[in-house]
C-alpha cells in the first residue's frame, strides 16, 4: 500500500495536506480531546470560548500562557518535517491545518493555511490591532503579563485563535475550500474529522474526484471516505512515504 500511495503522490499535480492535533501530539503538545485535555480541573472546551473570556479573562490567559509554554518546549517531529520535504519536492502544494502551534512553519513548510489561527498571534478585543509575537520578539513580555492590554486602545488582548462558537477566518477558509476543489490528492493526517467546517475539506476533495489518503493511529470520521488508510504514527509513516516517493522518482 505504501508503494501505491507513494506513486499516487509522486504522479499528482495538486496534492494538499490536511492536518489536525494528532500530528502535533507526537511533539508532546496536549490535545483538546482525550486524557491530556484537562488543565487543572477545567476541560479545554470550557476555556476556549468567548463567554469564558468575558467571564474570567485572567483564567483564560493563564490557560493560554500554559499552552504557549508547552508549545515553546516542543519541536517539529518527523511528520512535520516530511510534509515540508514533500513541499520542497513540489508534491504538496499547501498544508491546511487546524493546529495553532506554528510547528508546520518551524519545520519549513511555506504555504500553510491556518484555519484556527495561531497561538503566537494576539489581537485586540476592541480595535484592529494584531501582533505576531515571534516576529516582534515579545513572547516573554506576553508571558509576564497577567492581563495583556492593547498598546493602541488599552482594551484586553486575546489569543488570535478560533474559539468554540466562533466563525473560521473567511479568507483562510475560502482558500482552503478552493484548494480542496482543485486537489487530486489530500493527505489527511492526525485529525478526528469532527470539527466543522474544517472537516469538509476531505469530502470536497473526494466529491471533486480526488483521492483521500488518511494517516492516523485509529479510524476517524474521515476513514469511511478514505481511499487509503495508513494506520500508525504520522512521525513514522510520513518519512517512509517520502523515502518511497524518492525511490519511485529515481527509478
Amino acid at each position: 500500500m505504501f508503494r501505491e500511495v507513494s506513486k499516487i503522490l509522486a504522479k499528482s499535480s495538486m496534492a494538499i495536506a490536511f492536518t489536525g492535533a494528532g500530528i502535533s501530539a507526537e511533539s508532546g503538545i496536549p490535545t483538546f480531546r482525550g486524557k491530556d485535555g484537562l488543565w487543572r480541573k477545567y476541560r479545554a472546551e470550557e476555556l476556549a470560548t468567548p463567554e469564558a473570556f468575558k467571564r474570567d479573562p485572567k483564567l483564560v490567559w493563564e490557560f493560554y500562557k500554559w499552552r504557549i509554554k508547552k508549545i515553546l518546549e516542543a519541536r517539529p517531529n518527523p511528520a512535520h518535517i516530511a510534509l515540508a520535504e514533500m513541499e520542497k519536492m513540489g508534491i504538496i502544494k499547501a498544508v491546511i491545518t487546524q493546529n495553532v502551534d506554528d510547528l508546520h512553519k518551524e519545520a519549513g513548510s511555506i504555504n500553510v493555511i491556518e484555519l484556527h489561527g495561531n497561538i503566537f498571534r494576539i489581537k485586540c478585543t476592541s480595535c484592529s490591532y494584531r501582533e505576531y509575537l515571534k516576529e516582534t520578539g515579545r513572547i516573554e513580555w506576553l508571558l509576564s503579563q497577567e492581563l495583556p492590554k492593547c498598546p493602541n486602545c488599552g482594551s484586553f488582548l486575546r489569543p488570535d485563535v478560533v474559539w468554540f462558537g466562533e466563525a473560521l477566518p473567511e479568507k483562510e477558509l475560502t482558500t482552503a475550500f478552493s484548494l480542496a476543489k482543485k486537489a487530486d490528492v489530500v493527505l489527511v493526517v492526525g485529525t478526528s474529522g469532527v470539527v466543522y467546517p474544517a472537516a469538509y475539506i476531505p469530502y470536497i476533495v473526494k466529491e471533486s474526484g480526488g483521492i483521500v489518503v488518511e494517516v492516523n493511529i485509529e479510524p476517524s470520521s474521515i476513514t469511511p471516505i478514505a481511499d487509503f488508510f495508513l494506520r500508525g504514527k504520522a512521525g513514522e509513516i510520513l518519512p517512509r512515504l517520502v523515502g518511497e516517493i524518492r525511490r519511485y522518482l529515481n527509478e
